[in-house]
This record gives structure tokens, C-alpha cells and sequence, in this order.
């Protein structure tokens, strides 16, 4: 178990963020570990030989031989988000650049691990590593590389519906935290997290405790993640823990069942299927492009299911996101209920 523990100052000093290169990187694992059916992302697996086709087989290969099916992550490879919510580029250059005696000092410690692995291609992965090691300055290059061409065709293509569902969790985070404080915001992270007395405990494979004296801790909602808990403590950075966010079984859901002719009736065709299609809090853009509507007249729509109070909205920077309140959610299970 790993024990995180805060002084009053950290307590005040905890906050989210989003990271798609943190996605990036533990979906990897999710490639290495699920089969296809049954699989919390199968959904996702499915659409994977496709387009791994595109990725070139060295990238691939470097990539896995960096990040194992379980154990250890270089942290050089997933740096602490500086914002709520970091570009994917941005977190790319975080990573270009980590000092090159960091990374090998990390990429040794991994390299030290995998000797310990059997399975084919064992010896290749760790010439691999070696390689990085001993060129540590020249080796990041191929790594960004291999992590922005894999991104591209990985988890690009379905960004907006992942971070909706990240969006979604904060959300709740936070409302947690306004309703109860840091306590009741801490009691469902994750069953493999607990927190009490100021100190949040994490069950892992070994053994550990971290003193986060006064850097704050950073809370990441991460996909792929499940279903584990990734924690990162290296010095200097803020200390940073994902857990699984809330809803994820909705996440590769092909299309949100439809809302039902008595509903559709009631509302009309157009607000019954916006209704429907907001299972995660949506743009204007992006709940237009689904319905294949022009933003204008979607936002119409929007505005009259926001003032009878079935959405509501709630500002991300520059954006609006619309998301179902809970009397949307029982309308739209009594009007399924009632064409049922």
C-alpha cells in the first residue's frame, strides 16, 4: 500500500486536471491486456487493428517496451499537467523535455524489471531500453514520436467523447467537495483508494509512504486507467493519483437507446433525440454534429430543455457544456418505460 500524507497546506491545495497524453499511455496497457469481448473498453479494442495499421510497427514496439501490462511507468513519460486541462502537445513537450539523467536513471530502474519478464520478444524490448539508457538525450526523440503517432490514430479519434466523460467526473468531484469537504470528495475515487486521518492510502504490489509537504496533490480522472490506480511522487513535481472516472461502462456505448415515442411525442423529434444523445455533457458543436443539425438551430433547442430544467450548462473556459439534470434522466427512463 502506498501512503500519501497531506499537511493542512496540501489539503487546500488539491485540484484536477485532464491529460490526454496520460490516456495515451495507459491505454497502452488496456492493448496489452484486453481481449475483445468482455472487456470494460472492448468497445475501443475493436476498432484497434485498424487503426494500428497506420502506426509504424518500431513505434509500437518502442512504446510497449516502455509501458508494461502492469508495475512500474517511467514518470518522465507522464509529467503533471501545469493546468486543468493541457493540450496534448503541450503535455508532449513536457515530456521532450525531462532531464536526460532522470530518464535514464527511470529507464534503467524499467530496464531492471523487464530482465525479470519472460514471453516473446523479451530480448528485443530490452536491447530497446538499452539503447534509450545509454543515449538517453538522443532516445526521447523516437519516444515523443512513437507517443504522438500513436495518439493520433489511438485515442484522438474518440477524444471528445473520453474527456466529456472526464468533464462529467470533475463535475461531480467538486460538487462532492461544495457538499461535504475533501472527505466525501475522497470516499469513491476508487476502491483501491482510501482516505483518512490526512493521509490517502493506495493499494499496490508494495509497501510505501510520501510526504506531499506542501506540493499539493493532483487528481486526474483517466479512462484507461482501470482498473488501477496510477500515483506518481517524484520530487519535484505536484504529486499526482488517477482513478477510473464515474460512468465509464457508458463510454463506448455505439448510440444512447432512443427516448421513446410517447417522450418524442411530448417534446418533438428533435429535443427527444437531444435529450437522448446527452448521456455526457456535449458542446452545441459537438451535440449539432451528432444530430447533424446546424448549431443555430440545435442551440434553440438547448436553451428551451435547459429552461424547464431537463439540462443544464455550465462553463469550460472559452466553451458550454449541456449535460441532463436529474429530471431530464427520469423523463427519459418514464418515456422509455412507457413505449416499453
Amino acid at each position: 500500500m502506498i501512503h500519501l500524507h497531506f499537511t493542512a497546506g496540501d489539503l487546500s491545495r488539491v485540484r484536477f486536471a485532464i491529460s490526454p497524453l496520460l490516456e495515451a499511455v495507459a491505454s497502452l496497457r488496456t492493448l496489452a491486456t484486453a481481449r475483445r469481448g468482455g472487456h470494460l473498453h472492448g468497445g475501443w479494442v475493436e476498432r484497434m487493428p485498424d487503426r494500428l495499421a497506420e502506426l509504424r510497427e518500431r513505434d509500437l514496439e518502442l512504446l510497449t517496451a516502455l509501458v508494461r501490462p502492469n508495475g512500474y511507468i517511467p514518470d518522465f513519460l507522464v509529467p503533471p499537467p501545469r493546468r486543468r486541462a493541457v493540450p496534448f502537445g503541450e503535455a508532449l513537450a513536457q515530456v521532450a523535455a525531462a532531464d536526460p539523467e532522470t530518464v535514464a536513471r527511470e529507464l534503467a530502474h524499467l530496464a531492471t524489471h523487464r530482465m525479470a519478464q519472460q514471453g516473446p520478444g523479451r530480448a528485443r524490448r530490452r536491447a530497446l531500453l538499452q539503447a534509450l539508457v545509454e543515449r538517453p538525450d538522443a532516445g526521447v526523440g523516437p519516444v515523443t514520436d512513437a507517443l504522438e503517432a500513436y495518439h493520433r490514430v489511438a485515442i484522438a479519434p474518440d477524444w471528445q467523447r473520453i474527456q466529456a466523460l472526464l468533464r462529467d467526473d470533475i463535475a461531480y468531484r467538486l460538487q462532492a467537495l461544495a457538499d461535504g469537504g475533501v472527505d466525501q470528495m475522497m470516499r469513491d475515487l476508487h476502491p483501491s483508494v482510501g482516505f483518512a486521518g490526512q493521509t490517502l492510502k493506495v493499494v499496490k504490489y508494495y509497501e510505501g509512504h510520501a510526504d506531499l509537504g506542501g506540493r499539493g496533490l493532483l487528481l486526474v480522472p483517466c479512462a484507461f486507467a482501470w482498473p488501477d490506480v496510477v500515483v506518481r511522487t517524484a520530487q519535484p513535481d505536484v504529486p499526482l493519483v488517477t482513478y477510473s472516472p464515474r460512468g465509464l461502462g457508458r463510454l463506448w456505448e455505439r448510440r444512447p437507446a432512443p427516448a421513446g415515442a410517447a417522450l418524442t411525442h411530448v417534446l418533438g423529434r428533435t429535443r427527444a433525440a437531444l435529450l437522448s444523445q446527452l448521456d455526457l455533457p456535449m458542446t452545441t458543436t459537438q451535440a449539432a454534429t451528432q444530430l447533424a443539425l446546424s448549431a443555430p438551430t440545435l442551440s434553440v433547442h438547448l436553451q428551451a430543455l435547459r429552461a424547464v430544467g431537463l439540462l443544464t450548462s455550465q462553463r469550460e473556459g472559452r466553451q458550454v457544456l449541456y449535460a441532463r439534470t436529474e429530471l431530464g434522466d427520469r423523463l427519459l427512463e418514464g418515456g422509455r418505460a412507457l413505449t416499453g
